[in-house]
């Protein structure tokens, strides 16, 4: 086949077109795709900050109410050491005077 017929470069010239064509339709296929999946991980991302900050909120409020329980914890404890310090002295005091005898 020679190279200089009409419809050899006919046939040439539509190959290349249909290359070309297909070749951006897939290019422009894939961008399409590409920012729409972007998208959807973006989306996700937010709803997993949004879910992140709800338990976030929730996690303070457990802190403060944790911190509450303690602190009454802490009094409760407190007070308990001054009357266990008061119950020794006194058991100190009952011991010096039965040990030691009438005076």
């Amino acid at each position: 086949m020679i190279l200089n017929e009409p419809q050899v470069w006919t046939l040439i010239g539509v190959f290349s077109a249909v290359m070309i064509g297909t070749a951006t339709m897939l290019t422009t296929g894939f961008g399409r795709i590409l920012r729409a999946e972007i998208g959807r991980v973006d989306d996700n991302v937010g709803h997993i900050r949004e879910s992140l900050d709800r338990i976030d909120v929730r996690f303070d409020k457990l802190e403060a109410s944790m911190d509450k329980k303690f602190d009454k914890l802490e009094n409760k404890i407190d007070a308990l050491e001054e009357r266990v310090d008061d119950l020794d002295k006194e058991v100190a005091n009952l011991a010096t005077k039965i040990w030691r005898g009438p005076s």
